[in-house]
């Protein structure tokens, strides 16, 4: 009888940006981040941070906070916790599929490329609330569904 260790194997997850506003709005994301972290890899490229940092303040005044709650906010998920849960993935890391997945994204919306692009690198899934992504080839998460991924019987 030989004794085997079983070695869990870690999964990598790519975030679409709008998956980081959700987590800085919202209740249900930071907390199944949090929970997964042990056994996944939750990676974005860094443009999503830039973009959320740019649009974040806008959602945050429409919902009626303050230019101070704003700054808050930015300091506390986007420039602190956030980083910590997932891993911003530098361009050069993926850009030699760009032409793929631009291609994978025609007549979509084309900008979306680094995710596509990142997730092809890793042979991964995407964590996604937009609907550019389905149909790209690329397998897709809602947050609703999320937990069957995430989970070690997923």
């Amino acid at each position: 009888m030989s004794s085997e260790t079983t070695v869990p194997i870690r999964r990598a997850l790519v975030l679409d940006a709008n998956i980081l506003v959700r987590a800085a709005l919202g209740r249900r994301v930071v907390p199944l981040l949090e929970m997964y972290s042990d056994r996944v890899d939750f990676l974005t490229p860094e443009i999503a941070f830039t973009d959320v940092r740019r649009h974040l303040p806008g959602i945050l005044m429409r919902r009626g906070l303050s230019p101070q709650g704003v700054s808050e906010v930015l300091e506390r998920e986007i420039l602190g916790r956030l980083p910590l849960l997932v891993t911003p993935v530098h361009q050069e890391v993926f850009a030699d599929l760009e032409t793929k997945a631009r291609r994978r994204l025609s007549r979509r919306d084309e900008s979306d490329w680094p995710f596509v692009a990142l997730a092809l690198k890793l042979q991964c899934p995407i964590w996604t609330e937009d609907p550019d992504f389905f149909g790209s080839g690329i397998a897709t998460w809602t947050t609703d569904r999320i937990e069957m991924y995430l989970s070690p019987d997923g």
